[in-house]
């Protein structure tokens, strides 16, 4: 499995930054290990107060992590864990939709349903899900940022062959959601953006990638950073590309 580099980069007037989250709450789902891992660390770094999710209680997480059992596939753990966050918090600043799945190989017409169902719930459903419960608690905070970890491997700018239909079209899926989002909630103060990571040697993309999870985590963690816009827009490396 190999992610696209998504196009040509464009490169955008450098963005007004936080340099120190401290007080500020960030949900980062898929925490436990790889790229989201390394988020979740970097905003922990900047002073954020982290609340990790997580699929199960026995998964290892740094002591100053609040965890949160959360499957994204599963609407009622995405309730629960926003009603913990609220417990504490008076909303929510930062969401990065980093949990996700890949079925990788087979075209169409050799792909197993259940991969479909799978990729589709985890994917795509679960981030809608968590948009849905964290924006009204996200839009009572001075700054409220969604990240979508996506793939160039779904940009509608690519060839789409070589197989891997389910990880492609829940990905083209979620840029779609980050398009909609800031067209629908921009203009009430909500900054929204998808990051290509690149091919990351994590458990999903094999010993044979070139990018470490701190890097495939640079511009995840850089757009949870934003003060303002833009947003609407697809990255990698800093740098818009197309999708």
């Amino acid at each position: 499995m190999t992610d696209s580099d998504a196009g040509t980069p464009e490169r955008e007037p450098e963005p007004d930054l936080y340099d120190d989250l401290t007080g500020q709450a960030a949900l980062v789902t898929g925490a436990n290990r790889g790229i989201g891992a390394e988020i979740a660390a970097n905003l922990a770094d900047l002073g954020a107060t982290v609340y990790a999710g997580v699929r199960s209680v026995t998964y290892d997480l740094p002591d100053e992590y609040e965890r949160v059992v959360l499957d994204v596939s599963q609407e009622g753990d995405i309730q629960d864990a926003l009603n913990t966050i609220g417990e504490s918090e008076d909303g929510l600043d930062i969401l990065v939709n980093n949990a996700g799945v890949g079925h990788f190989g087979n075209a169409l017409h050799e792909e197993q349903t259940h991969h479909v169902d799978h990729s589709i719930s985890v994917n795509l459903r679960g981030p809608m899900l968590l948009c849905k419960y964290a924006i009204p608690p996200m839009l009572r905070t001075e700054t409220p940022r969604i990240v979508n970890v996506s793939s160039g491997m779904g940009a509608l700018g690519e060839e789409q062959s070589g197989g891997s239909p389910s990880y492609r079209v829940t990905k083209t899926g979620l840029n779609g959601l980050t398009t909609y989002l800031h067209g629908e909630y921009a203009d009430e103060g909500l900054v929204a953006n998808s990051a290509c990571p690149g091919w990351v040697h994590t458990d999903m993309g094999g010993e044979e990638a070139p990018r470490t999870p701190a890097e495939g985590a640079d511009t995840p963690t850089w757009l949870a950073r934003f003060r303002s816009g833009p947003g609407g827009r697809f990255w990698r490396d800093r740098a818009v590309v197309d999708w």
